[in-house]
């Protein structure tokens, strides 16, 4: 499959662009759909054709498509927040149709769909979800959770009657190189190497090296099941062990107050109060609040049995980002 042409969406950001470098080292020729606005500070040096478009415009889709033979479906928007939570569902749910609809209508002759764990319920007694634990919409918190669980069903639904010939990959948290927005993850990284994240709430995260999510993609494209669905994570982690292993590599004192939630809600509030004035995302919002009651912990058994999927341990994860975060002028 070295030299066949690779459509990837979302190649400027984070999971994008480890996706598009783990292609062309693999010998793929790779063309990225990309908005006219876009940075692409990720893609500098790297053999990547750029088609300029957008998921919510098909003529655009239709042409980026056009002699490719796999796509990459990766791009997302992913924000907690945002004053009009319609532009969210829109690009995750409407862009998604979309592009499928092209893929389609192209002849693409596989395609791998970058959903996310958080179409994935987590389990009640703080264990590791795996594939089986789906999540209704109805249950999703927040505009960003509905729009993966939407979009998630859309490709879904075209796999069962229309043939598409998706896998369906879902990323956990995803830390390392290149998180150039960065992601709220990114975000509590950088807060937390710069002394700003005095205490932690009870909650956990599965953590997982972005390209060792960027190898599952080509492994799911390469040996997945047409239909299936693989968790690509890491290890599970609780909020307070991550705060203080980034402490201990930054030189720093962990936090050691565990906040009630409940204190935590004013201050978000406040935040987003400010965000409508200022457009910008808040490090504290509600809904990350409401979904930090649950230990968000996964198992990639599953990938690791069937993809031969394999991923590092996450301190790695942790200290690649923050070298990255160091070198580009987020940490000092």
């Amino acid at each position: 499959m070295a030299g066949d042409m690779v459509l990837v969406t979302g190649a400027s950001g984070f999971v994008g662009s480890a996706v598009a470098h783990a292609l062309v080292q693999s010998g793929y020729r790779v063309r990225a759909l990309l908005r006219p606005a876009s940075n692409r500070a990720n893609l500098a040096n790297l053999d990547v054709e750029v088609a300029e478009g957008d998921m919510c415009e098909p003529a655009s889709i239709a042409r980026a498509m056009d002699g490719a033979r796999y796509l990459l479906h990766v791009a997302a928007d992913y924000r907690l927040w945002a004053r009009d939570p319609r532009e969210i569902m829109r690009t995750n749910r409407d862009g998604t149709l979309n592009l499928m609809q092209a893929a389609l209508k192209a002849g693409v002759e596989r395609i791998v769909y970058t959903s996310s764990v958080a179409t994935i319920a987590c389990a009640a007694d703080g264990g590791a979800s795996d594939e089986t634990a789906r999540l209704d919409e109805s249950e999703a918190i927040g505009a960003y959770k509905k729009s993966k669980v939407v979009a998630e069903r859309v490709v879904e639904t075209m796999i069962a009657r229309e043939g598409l010939p998706a896998v369906i990959v879902h990323p956990s948290t995803p830390i390392g190189p290149r998180d150039i927005k960065p992601t709220p993850t990114g975000r509590i990284i950088v807060e937390a190497a710069l002394g700003r994240v005095p205490g932690f709430v009870d909650t956990g995260l599965n953590l997982v090296h972005v390209d060792d999510v960027a190898s599952g993609h080509l492994a799911a494209l390469w040996r997945g099941k047409i239909g299936e669905h693989y968790i690509l994570g890491g290890q599970d982690a609780p909020l307070a062990a991550m705060l203080g292993d980034i402490a201990r590599l930054t030189g720093r004192k962990p936090p050691r107050f565990r906040i009630p939630r409940r204190l935590v809600y004013p201050l978000a509030f406040a935040a987003e109060a400010s965000a409508h004035v200022t457009g910008r995302e808040p490090f504290v919002t509600i809904d990350g609040l409401r979904m930090s009651k649950h230990h968000m912990f996964f198992s990639s058994a599953k990938a690791e049995r069937d993809l031969g999927y394999k991923a590092r341990p996450y301190l790695e994860a942790l200290a690649e980002a923050l070298a990255w975060f160091r070198q580009n002028g987020y940490v000092r």
